[in-house]
């Protein structure tokens, strides 16, 4: 390879982590209130449960619950006793882990399905499943910390005028109650929604495998056969908001596992502890809490992030 060939390289290279970073960060940024209320329903927070009425005690003990309510009243409740300030809660770690996030998973990911494709049989479902667990267990384990304390942050419910603990603060908190390890607490659950990103990329390259089938099948220039136009990428949008629709939808319980696991002083230990006890004490329908936000948060960022990243890969290739 020449210089000038790596150098060309080097810097599409460049572009494409620079794009899916600036689209993340832009995400992030407007999504956030989406985030907060799905990180709030996913919570064992009192507040939550508790109406207006019913927040007297019995010999300073005991609480009546109600049913929690729905993503409307809980940003109706936020605004009213915290201020429209504490929809962004958590953005700060957000933006940081979102480079470092995003650039590990995908450099991961194309890494391990390069190497792969050499191994076994090329874009298979096992190359895709693999290269899509490896890239999501780096980033996992590289970045837990971030998010530990994005989760802290968002969690945290004061009334207005009260102050609230900023990021620095909350990282000195975590150290001194927990010690390192508290900065990795939810882990474990985050390991089980691999299975989600596994999910997600299988049907995605399914559905991508089957559109650029029919494309070419339809197609009777093959000159026109190597050049992608916008009806393309739209179509990559629509099989990355399917596949994440679906997968988010079967391993959903895992994100509330993990919100719960990263409550300061929360009675959950473990990830199979956490997953008897939630349904045991609040049915079921409680692992799927949040789901409705998470979809309206997660679909379209997925969508415009993995158009982004299949742009960046077809020029990379020309």
């Amino acid at each position: 390879m020449s210089s000038e060939e790596a150098d060309n390289i080097s810097v599409f290279c460049i572009s494409q982590h620079q794009v899916l970073v600036c689209g993340g960060t832009v995400g992030a940024i407007l999504t956030c209130p989406l985030e907060v209320v799905k990180t709030r329903l996913q919570s064992s927070s009192i507040t939550l449960y508790v109406s207006e009425v019913q927040l007297s005690t019995v010999n300073g003990a005991s609480v009546a619950r109600v049913a929690p309510p729905g993503p409307l009243h809980c940003l109706r409740l936020i605004l009213e006793r915290e201020g429209p300030r504490s929809l962004f809660r958590g953005l700060g770690p957000n933006l940081v882990g979102v480079a470092p996030s995003r650039a590990i998973y995908f450099a991961v990911y194309s890494t391990a399905k390069e190497k792969l494709n050499g191994l076994l049989e090329p874009d298979s479902t096992q190359v895709h499943m693999v290269s899509a667990g490896m890239a999501g267990f780096t980033a996992i384990t590289a970045t837990n910390p971030i998010w530990l304390i994005k989760t802290r942050l968002q969690l945290e419910a004061r009334n207005r005028g009260e102050r609230r603990m900023n990021a620095f603060e909350c990282v000195r908190r975590v150290y001194q109650m927990d010690g390192l390890r508290g900065f990795y607490r939810g882990m474990s659950a985050s390991y089980a929604g691999i299975s989600e990103t596994v999910i997600h990329f299988v049907i995605y390259e399914s559905i991508k495998r089957k559109l650029l089938e029919s494309r070419a099948h339809t197609s009777m220039d093959e000159e026109e056969e190597t050049v992608k136009d916008a009806s393309d990428f739209v179509g990559m949008m629509l099989a990355a908001a399917t596949s994440k629709t679906c997968a988010t939808s079967i391993a959903y319980p895992h994100e509330v596992i993990r919100t719960r696991l990263r409550e300061e002083g929360s009675k959950y230990r473990s990830f199979f502890q956490t997953l008897l006890t939630v349904p045991r004490e609040e049915g079921y329908r409680a692992l799927y809490r949040g789901l409705t936000t998470h979809l309206v948060r997660q679909i379209p960022n997925t969508a415009i992030m993995m158009c982004t990243y299949e742009v960046v890969v077809y020029l990379l290739g020309r």
